[in-house]
């Protein structure tokens, strides 16, 4: 009996936990849609209150392709500000070396870690890295 219990308590704890997640995103695109009149965005929100179900599917059936392409371009802008951070690629290894021998003639690193930064470069070189 408490096996049966627990299991019932599952299945609708997660049958409510995918409702509002549905609802969520639901009203997520409802805000990120321009086009769309706010007449027909409250329309939609009332709906979701009354009628959820019925109201999620259609929306997701109706207007699912808007919603992943909203997403998409909502998601747009991050790819492009965490390219920045990324180092650059060198030309060739003489390049590294000559930089990591500028940092070690400015007093910026120590012989060891002018060694190293050298063998790196010349480890990219052999691997392919």
């Amino acid at each position: 009996m408490f096996f049966q219990d627990f299991f019932w308590f599952l299945l609708w704890s997660f049958y409510f936990i995918a409702y509002l997640y549905i609802v969520i995103v639901v009203i997520m695109d409802l805000f990120r849609d321009d086009k769309l009149n706010g007449w027909f965005k409250a329309l939609w929100i009332i709906a979701l209150v009354f009628v959820p179900f019925l109201t999620g599917l259609i929306y997701v059936i109706a207007r699912g392709k808007g919603m992943a392409q909203r997403a998409q371009a909502a998601r747009g802008g991050i790819v492009a500000e965490s390219d920045d951070y990324r180092p650059a690629a060198s030309a060739s290894p003489a390049d590294d070396i000559a930089k990591a021998k500028a940092l070690l003639d400015a007093g910026t690193i120590s012989q060891g870690e002018y060694d190293a930064l050298k063998s790196k470069a010349l480890g990219n070189q052999y691997f392919g890295a």
